[in-house]
């Protein structure tokens, strides 16, 4: 039987539609691997949810909605971290919208990033990211694609010896930044570093992840589907006869548990405007995952689609 998005999410539709004596309309997602931040010991859900694209919804109150649906269904299911940017048009105010609609979730893990050139900017950009979002601090403070590192990181870093946030991070979406990453990743005191990785992009296993390792430093990856296209240009694959070995049910799935299981990795952040997506990407993060031999084969498998 070949099992596509589609085709799963059609399950999912029916199971919810089916009575459930004494449960929640829709049931949670249980036991999402969670992993441990390096530099604190902290262990959050190794799924995500990013918001570039996704949540740029500018002042449509039906989008919002659908987008604050989204943020409901992640934490419903055991998400944690949100990932955004000032690049992201209005997705910051959606965000806010969300949490202030769910009346501000304990278990919010907030990822924001600073995108500025001139330095002197830098905080009060900031300031208005925490006003969007409407929240005390961030949890961890990005420098966008390092948009002028070398002076938004001093600054970072004294706002977290003043815990004015927690952690901090660089990011970028271009392997073709990876030596400057790779720099900063080895001269400086960072927590996070954000990158793409997924089965098809996988410079990032050469150097970045083992040094990731090496330094202990946290891995958030971006685009996990390279913005949809990844499931697009598979879903009308069929996934291998040995699919189930992988513990996945969907090529989302399929992609999302080869990211989270290598050992370097600690969260995926998959965008969506769709609560079915965002809960069939939760349940990706529990059950099977690949090692290093399933890991191996899967690559296999869809080069050779």
């Amino acid at each position: 039987m070949r099992f596509t998005r589609r085709r799963v999410l059609q399950g999912f539709a029916l199971s919810a539609s089916l009575p459930l004596v004494g449960q929640p309309s829709h049931a949670q997602v249980t036991g999402i691997m969670r992993r441990t931040i390096p530099s604190s010991g902290e262990e959050i859900p190794a799924i995500g949810l990013g918001t570039w694209i996704t949540f740029n919804v500018g002042d449509d109150p039906v989008l919002q909605d659908e987008c604050a649906a989204v943020m409901a269904a992640f934490f419903e299911g055991g998400g944690r971290m949100i990932d955004s940017s000032p690049m992201y048009g209005s997705s910051q105010q959606t965000i806010g919208y969300g949490l202030q609609k769910l009346k501000h979730p304990d278990r919010l893990f907030s990822a924001e990033k600073v995108w500025i050139s001139d330095p002197a900017s830098g905080a009060k950009q900031i300031e208005a990211s925490r006003a969007y979002w409407g929240v005390e601090r961030f949890d961890l403070m990005q420098v966008h694609n390092l948009f002028a590192w070398e002076d938004h990181l001093p600054m970072l870093f004294e706002m977290k010896a003043k815990a004015q946030l927690r952690y901090v991070g660089i990011t970028t979406s271009e392997e073709r930044r990876h030596r400057e990453i790779e720099r900063v990743m080895s001269s400086e005191p960072i927590d996070f570093v954000q990158l793409t990785y997924n089965i098809f992009d996988r410079e990032a296993e050469e150097r970045i992840l083992p040094l990731a390792r090496e330094k202990g430093i946290a891995v958030i990856v971006n685009r996990p589907f390279r913005q949809g296209n990844l499931i697009r240009q598979l879903d009308d694959e069929p996934l291998p006869d040995w699919v189930a070995e992988t513990g996945a049910r969907s090529w989302a799935q399929f992609l999302l548990k080869f990211i989270i299981s290598h050992p370097a990795v600690t969260c995926a952040i998959p965008a969506t405007t769709r609560v079915d997506h965002v809960r069939e990407n939760l349940e990706a993060g529990g059950g099977v995952l690949p090692d290093e031999a399933m890991r191996r084969r899967m690559v296999d498998y869809v080069e050779a689609l």
